[in-house]
């Protein structure tokens, strides 16, 4: 499901004409994912947006990404960066335009933007894959349940154990995965959330 999330104010102007002139900004949500997309109508001088975040929760803003502005243009120009694998809850999300000079000026997004529960048990593909050594594997719940995920050789034989019996809110996860010590080769990763059971490879290339 893609939720849509558009209007924007400006936050800060110090009374001075902006150097970039934004047309739109928005958010969309798929799963745990925001996609953000602005659009500008003219720029001067514009190094880049700097993309912010926050949950509501929090009262500091985290710097998410850098995106590079066009310098100066009198045409339109689109911009968009994908937020991916976040937990579930509500954020705000600003845009931090800085110019050449290290002037700044906010852009906010005027609406929270939400990312739900999942709607059902899955296990993701690890990325990246084939990797060398490290790797991430997501996997989402749709309800509390106790997560085991193990790593398994092509015989069958425990590697090892990521997630022990540890009990988990609904919602989305990430385990970081280091492999180290394991040589190169194909293996198996396995989750076991209640009753839900799913295995993926993985191939690790040294």
């Amino acid at each position: 499901m893609i939720t849509q999330f558009s209007p924007f104010v400006i936050a800060s102007t110090d009374g001075q004409q902006l150097p970039v002139e934004l047309a739109s900004f928005s958010a969309s949500v798929n799963g745990n994912n925001v996609n953000l997309k602005w659009k500008t109508e003219t720029e001067q001088n514009n190094s880049g947006f700097e993309i912010e975040r926050k949950s509501t929760q929090d009262t500091n803003w985290s710097k998410v990404n850098f995106i590079a502005g066009t310098g100066s243009s009198s045409s339109p120009k689109q911009y968009e960066y994908e937020d991916r694998n976040l937990t579930a809850g509500t954020f705000n999300y600003r845009l931090k335009q800085i110019d050449y000079n290290g002037n700044y000026h906010y852009f906010n997004l005027q609406s929270n933007v939400t990312v739900g529960i999942p709607a059902k048990f899955e296990l993701s593909q690890n990325y990246p894959n084939p990797f060398n050594p490290a790797t991430k594997i997501n996997f989402s719940l749709p309800v509390d349940a106790n997560v085991t995920i193990k790593v398994y050789d092509m015989t069958g034989k425990e590697m090892a154990v990521l997630i022990n019996n540890e009990a988990k809110k609904a919602g989305y996860f990430t385990v970081d995965f280091n492999t180290a010590e394991l040589s190169s080769g194909t293996y198996f990763y396995r989750i076991t959330a209640k009753d839900f059971t799913q295995t993926k490879k993985m191939t690790l290339i040294k």
